[in-house]
């Protein structure tokens, strides 16, 4: 199964959630990410969190949604709210679910308090991938419906 990470620069967030899917994954289960409107690069604080975590950094590029190396099965939106962010909505016959997270991108401040946003970011991110892959995910491949509930749970409860 095949899950896009997605949001609008491709730098951080979606970035984030990639790369600690498939540090988590079980066999059969991949994680790319895009962005309807990529940055064009991967934060630096972004790998450099995922390098302390001990999450493989190599091969992670901002690229845009119309650049997938393959047909996602699961499309996540991981949009913020602040400020107004418009989420992508990607078009195609996907399961489709919103785990919003705020944009560490425009954290501003100490270089502590930048770090903290990233930080913040990466965690509930990790935690909502964690909770994914708690459920039984092979009966509910069978059953499209009670995936997407499931993962709409997710966002609510996994913060």
């Amino acid at each position: 199964m095949n899950v896009l990470f997605l949001c609008t620069g491709n730098s951080c967030r979606s970035i984030l959630g990639e790369a600690t899917f498939n540090h988590l994954a079980p066999t059969g289960w991949h994680a790319v990410s895009a962005g309807s409107k990529p940055a064009g690069y991967v934060h630096p604080r972004s790998l450099a969190l995922l390098a302390r975590e001990g999450i493989a950094t190599g091969g992670y590029h901002s690229k845009s949604w119309d650049d997938l190396s393959v047909t996602p099965d699961i499309v996540i939106t991981v949009c913020g709210s602040a400020a107004g962010e418009a989420c992508p909505a990607y078009l195609g016959n996907v399961l489709r679910t919103h785990w919003g997270v705020e944009d560490p991108a425009h954290a501003t401040g100490t270089d502590a308090e930048i770090d903290a946003a990233f930080m913040s970011a990466y965690s509930i991110l990790r935690k909502r991938i964690e909770a994914f892959f708690a459920l039984p995910l092979e009966e509910l491949k069978q059953n499209p419906e009670q995936l997407k509930i499931e993962m709409d749970k997710i966002a609510e409860t996994a913060r």
